[in-house]
């Protein structure tokens, strides 16, 4: 199918990102819905002079590896103790009204 409309190529674009949401753990963002939501509130815009080929396939994506299983570790062979507190910094005096007049 040739296009000579802008928004049906613009919708037709939509595919790519779509696929590669498709491969996406759930909850990432949709860029594919946000594009065909500003498509859809586009005002009617003329045709081109002449119609555009088809846009190339989709290519095939790869899967994403999977999350690696996520065990519990624990620490061996740890000691705790007491850290002495350090000593209180040493207070000074404000400047007394001789120095600051």
């Amino acid at each position: 199918m040739s296009y000579k409309n802008p928004k049906e190529l613009l919708t037709a674009a939509t595919a790519l990102p779509a696929a590669i949401e498709a491969k996406l753990p759930v909850g990432a963002p949709k860029i594919s819905t946000t594009l065909l939501d500003i498509t859809g509130k586009m005002p009617a815009l003329p045709d081109f002079p002449m119609e555009l080929p088809n846009l190339p396939a989709v290519p095939e994506f790869p899967g994403l590896p999977g999350m690696p299983e996520l065990g519990r570790r624990f620490v061996t062979d740890v000691e705790l103790r007491e850290v002495p507190a350090p000593p209180p910094a040493a207070v000074r005096k404000p400047l007394g009204k001789e120095i600051l007049s």
